[in-house]
Order: structure tokens, then C-alpha cells, then sequence
């Protein structure tokens, strides 16, 4: 009998080829066009459609990057390569719209990812009917001849019936929509009553005017304030949070499902909330009139907007009241009218609420004047260092009973809205500042300098329209400064291109994230900055309280095993908090876009005013006043060819000459809406612009 031979395992294999450098593991991240991306640590691998071997979204793959750059060229800003073998497929379920022939059903999938169908043979279609959503378990994987077979695991429900849109997201991101049986019991085994001999250890605030100011319909109070005026002329801004790492202990049950979700997630008529109601919404949450344990930082500001001496400590709170932005606004308006500052006339019902707004908070005017005063100092100093105000709307979709989309505009971003702003990102500075000079473990909020050529890329741009991002020198990317962005944006302000430029800077700065290292907020022109302000919310900020109680409890003193500890969970939680946080920004922004296709559905042949907001090699985006997007492809442009200059964002009409730039006015008509692919098209209003 023949010896048998021994046979290399895979894994060896692996390790062998991965020895050569041209060869690297990786997540591939497929664009809807097909091509993809896998990143190799700090620099991102192009993959054409053609040499993905049909690999899906977020697959483990090897890849060999190829030494001529020229080959197979889609995009020329990077190297490129091709998938060797798929390692392990990251899902085998997705969702999407069942589609039933007689013999056989297909299902097409939400994820734009997917380019293909699913193919779903008759017995394994568990009853679905035409355009239900659904849920398929991917039996069969594509091998590029052969489409992917899969079986129905879950019917959610009907294209149309309540809700199914928002349940199908939840679906397709597989977010944890239920919290486990045990968490909820951890939940609700804490008493909704504070620990009296705990109150003892804390310092007492419960005499002191603090407010909460948030959004009318929130639940989850997690941040109070208060201003006190000096003798001196300084300020002594109070900021005070929720002390939820004292209800939420290292490693408890709760602790492990708030780092699975790493964030609340809100979806409009909905939230995915990262802590149970019982805390979120019960003993964390900072309730008029209610007792609460709380973590304060108390800053003395001076008249220029410097934070001249800080302490942190452990405290118990009453509210004074519970305030909304809306309010808070109309006293703002109550005394610039009596004052005389305001020209604009108000209409009679506005200046009724808010003299009746003035009259149910008169005890309380001349604090929320502190406030402002403060605010407007704190914002002038930011203003002054370089901080980046984008000039981005935000949405407002109104939805009725049903979940239906029955309104869209922007978002009223408020004067009351700055004041919490500003004393959070104070509030945030200061803490960082704090631990980051102790050299403590911590996780901070990082968002680093953008890169040259995205800078020079934006600069190219920018010259057409007579700006510049000034200071830039080639290959330093020191000389890069949030001033000059500041510049800009203050040059435009007001001008018909600031929501443009204020979209294209956006796209030129890098995504914020979180690490365990402190590389400065390039945004807010700060050296120092991190996420301390909402720890019912963000897993990040519950972390920081809870280094931060270490530190108070041992009196700025933790021992090495503990500080060891805090430094590997630094690490790992920044880097899961960041995963999370890409996936609860997709789920948003694609509830929204569904909201806003099913918002623009009847409103086909509908004409309306927008701006030109990007320009594509297959035609051109125009948003509209309220916040929608749609497409218009060229041969909704008029019958010409039509000439594209990647330099200058342009479209230009190889007969009439005519141009199509970033920040025109143009008048559109929807052609097209459909809430189940997203997509939203226009065609050009009798083949003019509104300039």
C-alpha cells in the first residue's frame, strides 16, 4: 500500500502567498456600478467590476494588487487589484422585494450592493407573494455563470402596509431590534429611586437653577446646564450628565448589549435606542423635578471665551425645568422685541405664543439671557480659532399615523440650538483636555486634516467660482489650517454657491471617528475633543464616564492593573463605536432617502425651483428647497451630446454651448419616484435654467 502524500492545509497555503507583498486580506466594499474597494490598512485597493469574482459586500477576500497601474484602470487615484478567492462570505440573508413568475420567484435586493437577483425556486419561496418584502438565506453563492439561490426565511409584509419600510432597514442591517429578555430583567432590577447613602458622596446641586433644553419630542434627557455671571465679569458655566456608568457596571449584561449596539439608532418614527427605557428614558434620564445622579463639569469662562479653571466631579441634580428649543427661543425673541431689535414683522399668532411663552417662564428670563450672552462669546472664540460652520439644512420629515411621508422641509436649526451646542462642545474640550494631560486611557473624538490633493482637488473647484483655500503648500500637511476652510465658508455666506461649497468642503474633509489616541478635531479647530455629553446614547461617552469615576474614586490615582485594562478597552471600543456608527449613519440616511421617494411619489409632473448640487459623466443631481435630491440623466437634458470637464464640475452642450455648473438655479419636473429602489429622477423644465 502507497504512502499517502501530506498535503499543505489552507491556512498554510495562505500564510505562504501572503508572504509576498503583493498579496493582502481584506474587507471588500462593493459600490453599486460593481466595482469595490478593499482596505489595507492605510491605503484603499481599487477593484473593478470585472476581477471581483462577483464578491458581495463586506466579504473577507484575498486580493492581488497588481504592479502596472495602468491595467484595467476605473479610477486613477489609486492602485488596483483583483479578488484571488472570496476567504468567507460576511452574510448569507438579505432583504428585499419577492418577485413571483409562475414556475419560480427571484428576489431583488434593497441593498444596492447587490447587483444581481436571487434566484428562488418554487419550494423554497414559504408562501411570499408578488412585492412582499422578505427575508432570503443565500444557499447558493454566485460563481459568476450561475445566479445565488436562496430560501424565504421571514415574510415581513406588504410594499404598502404600515411600517413594513422601516422594518425591512432593521432587516438588512440586522439591528438588534429587541433587547434580550435578560437585559431587560438586568433592566428592570434597578430602582428607579436614588441610593440615599450614595447622595452622601456626591456633591449636592439640588438647590441650583438647571435646566434641560432638547427637542420637544425627546424622551432620553441626558445633558442639564446652568450659567452663573461673576463679579468678575467671568462666567461659571455649569453642564451636568446623566451618571449613567453608575447604573451601567463593567460587564454586566447591559454593558455587553450597549457595546454590540455602540449607539442609539433613529429612524424618524422610531428609535434603536442603545440603553433600555427603564434607564433611557426612567432613572438616567435628567426628568423635571426628579432627583438625578450626575457627572458635572464646572467651567469659569472669561469675556473672551476661555475656559480659565475647570473641576469634574460626581453630583445629584433636581431640574428646574424641563425646556424645549422652541421656547427657549421665543423668550429670545420676546426680548429682542421688547427691546427693538427685531425689524421683521411677526405674524399675530407667532407674537402671541411667544408673549405667552415670556409670561410662563418670567422667573427664569434673565438666566436663559446668560446663557445667550455666554453663548454668543464661546461661539465667537470658536468662530475666531478656525471652527467650520457648514451651511448644511438638515431634514424635517413629517410622517402621519401610518408612518407615511406627508411633508419634507429643513430642519429649523435655532438660536436655542447653538446655546447647547456650544456649551457641549465646551463641556467636551475640557474633559479631553483634562485626561488627555493625565495621560489617562481614553477614547477621544478624532477628526484628523484632510489630505493635499483632496485640498487641491477642492482648490481646482473652487477657483471657477472665485475662491480659494489659501496657505496650502504641496506635500505638507501642516499648511493645511481649519482658518482657511473658515475663510471660505464666511466668503460665501449668504451667496446662492454657499450650500454648494458647503457640500464639496464636507466631501473634502475626512469622517470623524473615534481612537484611543488624541489627534485633534480639525473641524471644531480644536487640539482636543471628545464625546462626554450623551451616555445614554453613544457607548463611547459611558466608557469616558467611566474612566472618569475610576479617576474620581481613586483620587486621580488607578492602580496599573486597572489603567491597563481602560487602554486595551480604549482601543477595542474605539474601533467598534466607529463600526457602529457607519452602520446607524447608513440606516438614517437610507430611512431618509426612502421617506423622501415615497414623499415624492404623487408628485409626478410636479414643477419645482432647486440647485444644481453635483455634476456627474452621466448627468447632474439638482436639490431642491426642501432637502430632496433627484437625478437627472442627460437624455433629460435636451437632444445633444453633452461635454464633461471632471476639473471643473461641468457640463457643457456640445451644439448649444450652454453650461451647467455646481450652484446654478434650475427649474425641474419629477419624472420619477420609487421608495423601494431609493431613487428619485427630474428632467430639465422646458429645457431651461432658472439663473
Amino acid at each position: 500500500m502507497g504512502k499517502r502524500k501530506k498535503v499543505k492545509n489552507e491556512k498554510i497555503i495562505l500564510e505562504e502567498i501572503l508572504q509576498d507583498e503583493n498579496y493582502k486580506l481584506g474587507t471588500f466594499r462593493r459600490n453599486e456600478r460593481g466595482f469595490g474597494f478593499v482596505n489595507i490598512g492605510e491605503e484603499e485597493i481599487f477593484i473593478s467590476s470585472k476581477l471581483s469574482r462577483n464578491a458581495l459586500d463586506g466579504d473577507n477576500v484575498l486580493i492581488k494588487i497588481f504592479e502596472n497601474k495602468e491595467l484595467y484602470r476605473e479610477n486613477n487615484q489609486k492602485r488596483e487589484g483583483k479578488v484571488i478567492q472570496i476567504i468567507k462570505h460576511e452574510n448569507n440573508t438579505l432583504v428585499g422585494t419577492y418577485k413571483k413568475s409562475r414556475n419560480f420567484g427571484f428576489l431583488v435586493p434593497d441593498d444596492k450592493a447587490v447587483s444581481e437577483d436571487i434566484y428562488i425556486p418554487k419550494k423554497k419561496s414559504a408562501g411570499a407573494k408578488n412585492n412582499q418584502k422578505v427575508v432570503v438565506r443565500i444557499d447558493k453563492y454566485s460563481d459568476g455563470i450561475n445566479k445565488a439561490e436562496g430560501t424565504v426565511v421571514e415574510i415581513i409584509g406588504g410594499l404598502d402596509e404600515a411600517g413594513v419600510d422601516m422594518l425591512s432597514l432593521i432587516k438588512e442591517y440586522k439591528l438588534p431590534n429587541e433587547f434580550p429578555q435578560s437585559v431587560i430583567d438586568e433592566a428592570t432590577s434597578i430602582s428607579q429611586k436614588l441610593d440615599e447613602s450614595n447622595i452622601q458622596k456626591r456633591v449636592d446641586l439640588r438647590n441650583e437653577e438647571i435646566f434641560t433644553i432638547d427637542g420637544e419630542d425627546a424622551k432620553d434627557l441626558d445633558d442639564a446646564v446652568n450659567v452663573k455671571k461673576n463679579d468678575d465679569g467671568t462666567y461659571t458655566l455649569g453642564v451636568h450628565i446623566a451618571d449613567v456608568s453608575y447604573y451601567v457596571k463593567s460587564g454586566s449584561k447591559l454593558d455587553k448589549e450597549a457595546i454590540k449596539r455602540g449607539t442609539s439608532i433613529y429612524m424618524m418614527d422610531r428609535v434603536i435606542p442603545m440603553l433600555p427605557k427603564e434607564l433611557s428614558n426612567g432613572i438616567c434620564s435628567l426628568n423635571e423635578n426628579q432627583d438625578r445622579f450626575t457627572i458635572s463639569v464646572i467651567m469659569k469662562i472669561d469675556e473672551k471665551g476661555k475656559v480659565i479653571d475647570s473641576d469634574i466631579f460626581k453630583s445629584v441634580i433636581k431640574t428646574t425645568r424641563r425646556m424645549n428649543y422652541r421656547d427657549v427661543n421665543d423668550i429670545f425673541q420676546y426680548v429682542d422685541l421688547q427691546n427693538k431689535k427685531i425689524n421683521d414683522e411677526i405674524p399675530e399668532d407667532d407674537i402671541k405664543r411667544i408673549n405667552d411663552v415670556a409670561k410662563k417662564y418670567k422667573n427664569f428670563i434673565e438666566h436663559f439671557l446668560r446663557m445667550r450672552e455666554l453663548k454668543n462669546i464661546l461661539k465667537n472664540r470658536r468662530d475666531r480659532n478656525g471652527s467650520l460652520n457648514l451651511d448644511i439644512p438638515e431634514s424635517k420629515i413629517i410622517l402621519d399615523e401610518n408612518g407615511i411621508a406627508v411633508d419634507i422641509k429643513k430642519y429649523d436649526y435655532l438660536e436655542s440650538n447653538e446655546v447647547i451646542e456650544q456649551f457641549m462642545l465646551t463641556a467636551n474640550e475640557t474633559v479631553a483636555e483634562k485626561f488627555y494631560w493625565l495621560q489617562a486611557p481614553f477614547i477621544y473624538r478624532v477628526h484628523e486634516v484632510p489630505d493635499i490633493d483632496k485640498v487641491d482637488e477642492l482648490n481646482k473647484f473652487l477657483f471657477n467660482l472665485g475662491y480659494k483655500i489659501r496657505g496650502v503648500k504641496k506635500d505638507d500637511e501642516d499648511s493645511i489650517h481649519p482658518k482657511a476652510f473658515a475663510q471660505v465658508l464666511d466668503e460665501v455666506k449668504g451667496k446662492p454657491e454657499e450650500r454648494v461649497v458647503s457640500h464639496l468642503i464636507l466631501r473634502t474633509l475626512k469622517v470623524a471617528k473615534y481612537e484611543s489616541e488624541n489627534k485633534g478635531h480639525f473641524g471644531i479647530a480644536s487640539k482636543c475633543y471628545c464625546h462626554f455629553t450623551s451616555p445614554i446614547r453613544r457607548y463611547p461617552d459611558l466608557f469616558i464616564h467611566r474612566v472618569i469615576s475610576s479617576y474620581l474614586k481613586h483620587n486621580y490615582n488607578i492602580n496599573e492593573e486597572l489603567r491597563k485594562k481602560y487602554e486595551i478597552e480604549a482601543v477595542k471600543y474605539s474601533e467598534s463605536s466607529s463600526e457602529r456608527e457607519k452602520i446607524a449613519q447608513k440606516v438614517e440616511r437610507d430611512a431618509e432617502d426612502i421617506k423622501k421617494a415615497e414623499y415624492m411619489q404623487d408628485k409626478i409632473g410636479e414643477i419645482y425651483d432647486g440647485v444644481i448640487s453635483s455634476i456627474t459623466q452621466f448627468g447632474m443631481f439638482v436639490e431642491l428647497d426642501n432637502t430632496v435630491e433627484g437625478l437627472i440623466r442627460f437624455e433629460n437634458m435636451g437632444n445633444e451630446y453633452f461635454i464633461y470637464d471632471a476639473d471643473r464640475k461641468t457640463l457643457m452642450g456640445e451644439n448649444s454651448k450652454k453650461i451647467y455648473k455646481i450652484g446654478d438655479r434650475a427649474k425641474i419636473e419629477v419624472i420619477y419616484a420609487d421608495k423601494i429602489t431609493r431613487k428619485i429622477d427630474f428632467k430639465l423644465y422646458k429645457e431651461d435654467l432658472a439663473l
